[in-house]
């Protein structure tokens, strides 16, 4: 039985829903049906915390889409994943993958300066001053751009750029 079939959330059950008469009023190939249904089970199997499944339904749904904004997204949820579960170079990989796909994805430079930020803090924490300044520096650079693309969002990154003296008023708005 498909993911789409054991959904007992409400949220997950509307949206399996209006996606399936989407997918029947849109004309669509029978391809991209297919993918949009591993994409659709990979985010329900990634919003319960089954993020092998998830993962699995990801892979299935690269290897039918081919449109390259989808595919972006597809790469930046197997980002998340990796990140949740502590795998940051993994995590990096699909963002930046998903970077090259689609520019003006916001979430994904975010998620890059927050790993980079982490690792800043780990470094610091363990006296590593040179390798911290060096990934804060990372990070805000991602950050920058985050903002630049999306103003209204991120705003406590925008307060850290700015009481780290890391804001650059020609990158930020």
């Amino acid at each position: 039985m498909g993911r789409s079939q054991r959904n007992d959330n409400f949220i997950d059950k509307t949206f399996t829903i209006v996606a399936d008469i989407l997918l029947k009023i849109l004309p669509a190939s029978k391809q991209e049906k297919q993918a949009f249904f591993y994409y659709r089970d990979g985010i329900s199997a990634q919003s319960e915390g089954e993020y092998a499944e998830a993962l699995e339904n990801y892979y299935e749904a690269l290897q039918l889409e081919e449109d390259p904004y989808d595919r972006s997204y597809i790469l930046y949820n197997i980002g998340l994943i990796y990140s949740s579960n502590g795998e940051y170079v993994q995590a990096l990989e699909y963002y930046h993958q998903a970077l090259e796909l689609n520019l003006g994805l916001s979430q994904a430079l975010n998620n890059i300066a927050v790993i980079y930020h982490y690792q800043g803090v780990k470094a610091s924490n363990k006296q590593n001053l040179e390798i911290a300044k060096g990934l804060f520096d990372k990070a805000a650079e991602y950050w920058r751009q985050a903002i630049k693309l999306d103003p209204n969002n991120y705003i406590e990154a925008q307060n850290w750029l700015k009481t780290t003296g890391r804001t650059s008023s020609d990158n930020l708005y």
